[in-house]
């Protein structure tokens, strides 16, 4: 059975910092590409970033560009997404998603976990 499951969501102050942690169990994670996405209140859910399958390719949101890094580590089953210098605009549910191999937009994700809460506030 697949499964993501997200962590690391909290309340921070802006320009705090968060890291979030996509843990997958259920499948070989050197075969999927992992996506973060989030939706605030009244929003569409937007790409924030990717990482393939085997970390060679990044891509990021121009939002968050030079304040997000996304990495991997695929000995422990576990993306990551280290949110830097984070803004009230951050502020959203969180999602990671899986799909095979390589990065892409606009196209079916074929995992998703059920997503934390993270919330920028002074």
């Amino acid at each position: 059975q697949v499964q993501l499951v997200e962590s690391g969501g909290g309340l921070v102050q802006p320009g705090g910092s968060l890291r979030l942690s996509c843990a997958a169990s259920g499948f070989t994670p050197d075969h999927y590409a992992v996506g973060w996405f989030r939706q605030a209140p009244g929003k569409e859910r937007e790409g924030v970033s990717c990482i393939s399958s085997r970390g060679t390719d990044t891509y990021y949101a121009d939002s968050v560009k030079g304040r997000f890094l996304v990495s991997r580590d695929n000995a422990k089953n576990t993306v990551y997404l280290q949110m830097n210098s984070l803004k009230p605009e951050d502020t959203a549910v969180y999602y990671c998603a899986a799909r095979p191999f390589m990065c892409a937009w606009n196209v079916r994700w074929d995992y998703w976990g059920q997503g934390t809460q993270v919330t920028v506030s002074s």
